[in-house]
């Protein structure tokens, strides 16, 4: 909530103290100039300013998407864990120095002394970063997770909502370290990873199926049961279906919110498992159905 002038007044008091020229050799001091340069560039910035007092530090993240974060703060705000300040879909670090500034921490000392507050706010305890694993089902639907803390005596319990895939990220706060004393404790941030399903592939939204079908289903057509986050579905197979058509069950993917994904039927015709005189008598006659040579288009 600091004004403009506030912000200006406390970089060039602070630049001054941990500049590398006034501190040789003191790699505290290089580091709070880093930090401070950055916390500058954030909040001498208007447009970014913007973005930081509205999603914290998960706003300088590279990748971050703005509109896809209020997005999700407006389906999740009533999962349980969400926050206003997380990077729940956008693109996390990408390596090199770490984002996770805690701007506030740099200047809310030299602001209370500006306004007369004579003490700063405690430092409160450190964000706890956790990666967990989840089954395609459990991101579909959401699911709880229970997480040990250090410094904690009981589980964090964490709801991970409806449509998670492996790269979002979710802060929780409040549920991180202890802080020292009497101080507030930090976030927990967990980033989401998927276990790929044996027989199911995902595509945002949508699901992506490999589904068998014998001789007769293609050449004939069927109804064939399909296993979808709904339950099962009939999906019609049109005669004369080929190998590698795709077909659809709209609106039977991923939910997240209000969007919802398609599933997609790969076609895979089997063979017979076994050899069988007959059926190979059956499928020769079959061949006077081609009404032209296979191959006869192939060319190089």
């Amino acid at each position: 909530n600091a004004s403009d002038d506030e912000v200006r007044t406390a970089y060039r008091k602070l630049a001054r103290k941990y500049h590398p020229d006034v501190n040789p050799g003191d790699k505290v001091a290089e580091e709070k100039f880093k930090e401070l340069s950055s916390a500058n560039d954030v909040l001498g910035d208007p447009a970014k300013r913007k973005l930081y007092d509205e999603f914290g530090e998960a706003a300088l993240r590279t990748g971050f998407d703005a509109d896809q974060a209020r997005q999700y703060k407006r389906w999740a705000g009533g999962m349980g864990g969400g926050s206003a300040h997380g990077n729940p879909f956008g693109g996390g670090n990408q390596g090199g120095q770490n984002a996770e500034f805690e701007f506030g921490d740099i200047f809310s000392d030299l602001f209370e002394r500006n306004r007369g507050g004579g003490r700063s706010h405690p430092r409160r305890g450190r964000d706890v970063t956790a990666t967990v694993a989840i089954d395609l089902m459990q991101a579909i639907r959401g699911s709880e997770v229970h997480l040990r803390i250090p410094g904690r005596s009981d589980p964090v319990t964490v709801r991970i909502p409806p449509g998670a895939d492996t790269g979002s990220k979710l802060r929780v706060a409040g549920q991180g370290s202890p802080g020292p004393g009497n101080s507030p404790p930090g976030d927990l941030l967990i980033e989401t990873n998927v276990r790929p399903h044996k027989y199911y592939r995902r595509n945002g939204l949508d699901l992506a199926l490999s589904l068998p079908v014998s001789l007769d289903e293609a050449y004939n057509g069927a109804s064939i049961d399909v296993p979808t986050p709904d339950g099962m579905v009939s999906l019609r197979v049109p005669p004369k279906t080929q190998q590698g058509d795709r077909l659809r069950l709209k609106n039977k993917g991923i939910q997240r919110g209000s969007d919802r994904g398609n599933l997609y039927a790969d076609i895979q015709i089997r063979m017979p498992d076994t050899m069988d005189e007959k059926v190979a008598e059956a499928l020769k006659s079959a061949n006077a159905a081609y009404s032209t040579g296979l191959r006869d288009d192939i060319r190089l």
